[in-house]
């Protein structure tokens, strides 16, 4: 089925991007700004977060009212999310409703940002936090992202601390969107059965005071060095492990092969991991995952066990990880690429899902890649070529941190 690409950059910098499928009997769009945690001055830790939640807050156009039922009425799948790295805001819809949702995302995009919301929020934003430190998961991932990056913003928290959001002013807030939701930081991403031409003469006049800033993001460098942490608390009835180790970026065309080598040792069902900790009820949960981010990546391990076995679960964790490149073996490279090929394709079916792949990547590359190509570079990983990864980026220097009983 081909797909056509389009690509219009606006004199503002805004870039817009498509995959136009005249076949498709949906569509979806969505903006990509290119900022999130590790943009945030220390003292603002939590503002990108915050920002996303007050783009829902009204606008000089609509109140918050406004915006949710005007998503309502056009029956769109949308929402946005903050990672260390994107602030993203989507709708799915009926290809006739696209422009209305276009309209409605450009709209909060520029949020009124009132005082009496900002205090509002605040509030609810608080008790995220909260609700996220009574969960272990969160918790370690927390605390181990802080331990491995040290210093450097990826160790930001995305939802920020209690004391940096009780002391977030309102004005502040104001400044960091104007330095960072600009137009030449924000990549708008479409696919489905949609009106390109159409779609670019509608965006240019949604964004045409969008000033361009110049927005840039910092690539400090960081120097990883092995770490141990162990956190104790009277609440936890089970054992928790979370490691982190260096991985390819996002850039970096050895991220074909950690995505492999990720399944093959950490996939929730069939991996090593699996076999050697959850099949035999070591662990009620056990994974690895590969995380490529914006010029660095990392490797995050995780296990849950009852206490009384972590000792054996993490020298099982650990075994298994620094010892996957002695015996790799065919059968089991290919299943890994297999699934890993079904999941990108089943997600590239749905406009919402190739949206969101497109948007990506156009943010950390600036460039096009078929679904095609993408497939094609991932099947044709070799053992080779992840013996090679793996003495290039032997799994270390290692973060662990534990979460236990007392």
């Amino acid at each position: 089925m081909a797909l056509d690409f389009r690509h219009q950059k606006l004199p503002n910098g805004l870039n817009i991007i498509a995959e136009c499928d005249e076949h498709a009997h949906t569509a979806a769009a969505g903006f990509f700004v290119s900022t999130g945690a590790r943009d945030e001055p220390d003292k603002l830790m939590g503002v990108s977060h915050f920002l996303e939640h007050m783009a829902f807050k009204g606008t000089h156009r609509r109140t918050a009212e406004d915006v949710n039922r005007e998503f309502d009425e056009i029956g769109a799948m949308y929402n946005a999310y903050t990672s260390h790295e994107q602030t993203v805001f989507y709708a799915h819809v009926l290809p006739e409703l696209l422009p209305r949702s276009v309209d409605l995302m450009g709209d909060i995009l520029r949020p009124a940002l009132r005082q009496e919301d900002f205090e509002m929020e605040k509030n609810v934003i608080l008790e995220e936090i909260g609700m996220y430190n009574d969960r272990p998961h969160w918790r370690l991932q927390d605390t181990l992202m802080k331990e491995y990056f040290g210093s450097h913003p990826m160790g930001f928290r995305i939802l920020g601390t209690d004391q940096t959001v009780s002391e977030l002013q309102c004005d502040q807030m104001k400044q960091y969107f104007e330095s960072r939701y600009s137009a030449d930081n924000i990549v708008v991403s479409a696919v489905g059965r949609l009106d390109f031409d159409s779609i670019v003469d509608q965006i240019e006049q949604l964004t045409q005071t969008w000033a361009p800033t110049g927005a840039q993001r910092q690539h400090d460098p960081i120097v990883f060095k092995p770490s141990r942490r162990t956190i104790r608390d009277d609440k936890l009835t089970r054992h928790y492990i979370g490691l982190l180790c260096p991985a390819p970026c996002a850039q970096d065309d050895r991220r074909y092969a950690a995505r492999v080598l990720a399944d093959v040792l950490g996939d929730v069902e069939g991996s090593r991991i699996y076999w050697a900790l959850v099949d035999p009820g070591l662990a009620d949960e056990a994974d690895f995952s590969f995380i490529p981010q914006d010029q660095l990546g990392y490797n995050y391990a995780y296990a849950s066990c009852d206490p009384d076995r972590a000792e054996l679960v993490e020298q099982q964790l650990l075994e298994t990880i620094d010892t996957v490149g002695t015996n790799l073996n065919p059968d089991e490279v290919d299943r890994a690429k297999n699934k890993l090929a079904t999941s990108a394709t089943l997600l590239g079916e749905q406009p919402r899902g190739r949206m969101s792949s497109l948007g990506t990547q156009w943010a950390y590359l600036g460039e096009y890649l078929p679904l095609d190509e993408e497939l094609r570079r991932l099947m044709a990983v070799s053992i080779d070529d992840m013996h090679q990864l793996i003495d290039q980026m032997p799994f270390g220097p290692k973060s662990v941190v534990t979460l236990t009983p007392n």
